[in-house]
């Protein structure tokens, strides 16, 4: 999950983005969707890469969980299809949803509003940029491996011509 280096978060803006590279000011960016929008973001905006993000466990206090681990965790759980709709689901909805997955997350310090970025990132994730997720990708090349080769007719050699 190298990839997550180039995604982020922008504060302030739904949705996630690459970042395609620096200016002088501050990064352009372009947002993961079928719109591909480019823009400037300013250096006072806070930006927070996916990469340095993560997930509080209950084990000891320093202990996370990288996002990337969790997104591929996510993925094995549900491939790609979540149970509940992050957007519109209640608190205990989003907690008993990461905990099927994550059953040791820091209750105290993981909010329901953190959940639901999470999960909202994954579809995002998932929908525009498959290749983060191998067993997707594995399973995408899967079907056209099984299909049956073709067999070539046998070429005839060709008639040489008659020396003249």
């Amino acid at each position: 999950m190298d990839l997550l280096n180039e995604v982020a978060h922008i504060s302030g803006k739904s949705g996630l983005y690459k970042v395609l590279k620096p200016t002088r000011t501050g990064v352009i960016v372009e947002t993961l969707d079928a719109a591909k929008q480019k823009s400037v973001v300013g250096g006072q905006t806070r930006i927070s890469v996916l990469k340095d993000i993560s997930l509080y466990l209950d084990d000891h206090q320093d202990s996370t969980l990288p996002l990337a681990d969790l997104f591929l965790q996510i993925h094995a759980k549900f491939n790609g299809v979540l149970p509940i709709e992050a957007k519109k689901a209640n608190d205990a909805e989003l907690f008993s949803t990461l905990a099927t997955v994550v059953p040791n997350y820091d209750t105290d310090r993981v909010f329901a509003s953190d959940i639901k970025k999470i999960l909202s990132w994954y579809l995002i994730l998932v929908a525009n940029t498959p290749e983060l997720f191998p067993a997707a990708a594995k399973a995408e090349k899967a079907p056209k491996a099984e299909k049956a080769p073709v067999e070539k007719a046998e070429k005839k050699p060709a008639a040489k011509k008659a020396a003249k």
